[in-house]
Formats: C-alpha cells, sequence, structure tokens
C-alpha cells in the first residue's frame, strides 16, 4: 500500500499539472478499445505504476488491486489460492479498470453478471482532480453506482477492491449442437434458468454461431479431476474444436484463456492460423495484445484500404462490436445479422445484470445474450463507412438490446443520451467534474476525442 500511495501521489500531481485546455487521457501499455481518437490536444497520465496486484486475501475472498492490473495478472495472483474473479473477461490484458469504467463479459455472466457487480470499493481521481473512495453505501455512492459505463470521463479507478469466487482445478466442456436459432435461444434460457443440463450442475454458457443451421453451446462445469486435458496455446486452434469433439477438458486457467491465443478467430486475419505460419511463431506471440497492435499499426497506415485499391476491391467497413439482446430476441438478431452483414462466427454469451446500473440500463434479472463480431465486411457500392455499424445499431435497439462502446458508434446526441441515461449521468458529471475537464460520454464514444 506504501508504493502504492506514492503512485496516487503522482498520478494526482501530474493531472493538476496538465493545462486547462487540453482533455487529460490515460497512458496504459495495452488497449482493447477499438474507437480511434481523431488529432487533437491531449496530455497523458503515465499509469505505468499503477498496475499491481496489491493483495489477495483468501480469508475474506477478496482482492485489492490497482486499476491497471490485467486480468491476467489477477488471476496468476488468485489461483494458487483456489480463487478467481467473478466475471473474468476474455482477453488478458484487459485490465479491472477498463471492465468497471467500460463493461466486460465472460461465460459466467448467466449467473455473476457483469465485472463490476463484484466491486465492492472504488478508489478514484475524479475530474475536479480529487482522490475519493466509492462504496454502494457511502457519500460517494452516486459515482459508484455511474461509474460502470464511463469509459474514464468521470474519474479513472485506481484501486480496487473485488470479490472472489472459489474454482476447482479443472472445467469439463460440452459442445451441444443445434441446426436451428430459435431452439438454441430456447434451450440457452432453460439452461441458465435452471443452471443445470441432464442432471449436472453448469458453472459457465456460451456458445458459437457459425452458420444459421450450425450453432453451439458450450457448458462448462468445474471439477476436482480430469481424464485428460487439451492445450489451445500452440498448434491447436480452440474454436475450431467445437465443432469437431462433443466433450472436452481444460485446467481452470487454460479454460479461462481459451479464446485468448487466437482472438477468438480473429488471428486467421493475420494468417496465423496457417499451421506452417503458426509453427514459426514464438507461442508468446499468439495471443490478443499481439494482434491489437497490428490492427493498430493498420489504422495508422492503411495497409489494408492500400491493398484493396491496387486490387480494385471495394472498400471494407471495420464491424467490431459487441450487443445485448433480450435472449428472446436473440434468434430474431441472428436471422437479420447474417443476411444483411453475413459474418460468421459469432460469438453468443448470456448475461443477467444483478442490479441497477444507470448508464448502461440493462433490466435487472433479465436475461440477454452478448453477440459479439469482429472483422471487416465488404461495402456495398455506393455505400460508406458506417453503413454496417448504423444498421447494428438501428437493430439491436429495436430488439430492446444495448450496444457497448468500446468501439465506433454513430448515434444522434439525442438518441445517444436517451439510450445511455443522461438523466443520470449529467448530475455525477456536473458533481465530480464540474469544469468538465475530462470529456463527456458522448465527447469520447461517438465523437472519438
Amino acid at each position: 500500500m506504501t508504493a502504492h500511495n506514492q503512485a496516487v501521489e503522482q498520478i494526482r500531481d501530474s493531472y493538476a499539472a496538465i493545462p486547462a485546455d487540453a482533455a487529460p487521457r490515460l497512458g496504459k501499455a495495452t488497449t482493447n478499445l477499438f474507437r480511434f481518437r481523431t488529432p487533437g490536444k491531449t496530455a497523458t497520465l503515465s499509469a505505468r505504476d499503477l498496475d499491481q496486484v496489491i493483495q489477495v486475501d483468501p480469508e475474506t475472498m477478496t482482492a485489492e488491486v490497482q486499476g491497471m492490473t490485467t486480468y491476467e495478472n489477477l488471476v496468476d495472483a488468485t489461483l494458487p489460492y483456489g480463487l478467481m474473479p467473478f466475471v473474468v473477461p476474455q482477453l488478458k490484458t484487459i485490465t479491472l479498470g477498463g471492465a468497471v469504467t467500460g463493461l466486460g463479459i465472460e461465460s459466467s455472466s448467466f449467473r455473476d453478471g457483469l465485472p463490476h457487480e463484484s466491486v465492492e470499493e472504488l478508489e478514484i481521481l475524479t475530474g475536479d482532480g480529487r482522490i475519493v473512495v466509492a462504496r454502494a453505501d457511502n457519500e460517494h455512492a452516486d459515482l459508484f453506482r455511474a461509474f460502470p459505463n464511463s469509459y474514464g470521463t468521470l474519474g479513472y479507478a485506481l484501486r480496487i477492491r473485488i470479490r472472489l469466487a472459489r474454482v476447482k482445478p479443472y472445467v469439463r466442456l460440452t459442445h451441444l449442437r443445434f441446426t436451428d436459432a430459435d431452439k438454441c435461444m430456447l434451450a440457452m434460457q432453460e439452461i441458465c434458468e435452471s443452471r443445470e443440463h441432464d442432471g449436472d450442475p453448469v458453472d459457465f454458457v456460451d456458445g458459437t454461431f457459425f452458420a444459421p443451421d450450425e450453432l453451439y453451446i458450450t457448458l462448462g462445469t468445474f471439477s476436482d479431476q480430469a481424464p485428460y486435458t487439451s492445450d489451445y496455446t500452440g498448434m491447436r486452434i480452440y474454436y475450431q474444436s467445437i465443432r469437431s469433439r462433443a466433450r472436452d477438458w481444460l485446467t481452470v486457467r487454460d479454460y479461462l484463456w481459451r479464446w485468448d491465443t487466437d482472438w477468438f478467430w480473429c488471428s486467421r486475419a493475420f494468417g496465423v492460423q496457417q499451421p506452417l505460419v503458426r509453427s514459426l511463431l514464438p507461442r508468446r506471440w499468439l495471443r490478443s495484445d499481439v494482434y491489437r497492435k497490428l490492427v493498430g499499426l493498420d489504422q495508422r497506415y492503411g495497409v489494408t484500404a492500400r491493398i484493396d485499391r491496387w486490387r480494385d476491391n471495394p472498400a471494407q467497413e471495420s464491424v467490431i462490436q459487441d450487443v445485448e439482446v433480450p435472449v428472446e430476441r436473440g434468434a430474431e438478431f441472428l436471422d437479420l445479422f447474417h443476411r444483411r452483414v453475413g459474418m460468421a462466427p459469432v460469438w453468443m454469451c448470456p448475461l443477467r445484470a444483478t442490479g441497477e446500473w444507470p448508464l448502461y440500463p440493462l433490466q435487472p434479472g433479465r436475461l440477454y445474450v452478448n453477440f459479439g463480431f469482429w472483422g471487416m465486411v465488404p461495402l456495398p457500392r455506393g455505400q460508406f463507412d458506417g453503413y454496417y455499424n448504423r444498421l447494428i445499431e438501428h437493430a439491436v435497439h429495436d430488439l430492446d438490446g444495448h450496444k457497448s462502446l468500446y468501439s465506433t458508434s454513430f448515434y444522434e446526441r439525442e438518441e445517444f443520451w436517451r439510450l445511455y441515461n443522461g438523466d443520470a449521468y449529467w448530475p455525477v458529471k456536473r458533481s465530480y467534474d464540474p469544469g468538465g475537464r475530462m470529456l463527456d460520454l458522448y465527447d469520447k464514444c461517438v465523437r472519438g476525442r
């Protein structure tokens, strides 16, 4: 805590020294955002000394963690105690602060909600330069409730106290195939409600859409023993195994990071799923943050766009989104997405908010399905960038769903504040950032400032 307190003082002093006309930006070694900023006058705050696990307490089953700590580091600290965060987002370099001020999700979310719902306490550098400790039951409860989905526009999480859950050494996987989206959504709803399948308990639920007649629900169950364990950190690829085997076993650590090695399936865009290429790459390069850096370089230098022009191919639109749709409308969304966008695979992850969170107003207790899709889609002739993303935005809200804000958005200002609860946001913004030193949520997430 001594080192942490020194880091807090350092970042507070750095924040106070930022010119009034420069928007602060938190500098991190990694990012999982896909909102590429337009140039502007900004000042970067270093977070290099705020990336450690302070303490794991196996008695209270909690951890004190600095805001820029990655889930990879936290999991490495908790697993020796037989513990893990209730919800571990699927990519190793997602930070706790990022998952709380943004949104995260994983296959335990059908039961345990979103990552911020297991947070007990937040130490926050606010927009007006204060350091406050926010909890659900203290004088900063309004900030505690509004922090999720605020994306660094109300403040930065410096320290987080998070509850932990007990784990077993192994996870048994069962892949259930469906040939009809309606039946798949119904089965997912029934499994999430009962938390069991064929008489066995279910600890994790997610799914994968490959085609309208090929969908899978993957069930995970903790186990003390395993007849074998698979390894998807080398030549073998996890998502391909879903189609070829009905049963599988992983260590709990490999289960938590099963998607990271190939960034779900997105590594194929870099040729990494070709056996020869894969055999030549060091394993340490087979991870999501490496691929994210490549995307950033492509965005900066326009490599893909140049190649498309040279080949006289249609311009492509980046369609990288996660959306939440009520489970009873999930089949409708998949049908529209397949017909109008045509991207596959699609990740399907059920979730249920356990409480009310004003800036991401999901109905508590209602089962939603997160649909995640990430890639490039050729634009129809005559259409401009944003065509598919706008189509998806309209479809999601027509289906009573919501869209995460880590990527590009195209909402008009009035519509945005209606969907993301400006009535709740602005009183908190004025209380903790009255001078508007930090960007507001619309400027940051839609205008890309």
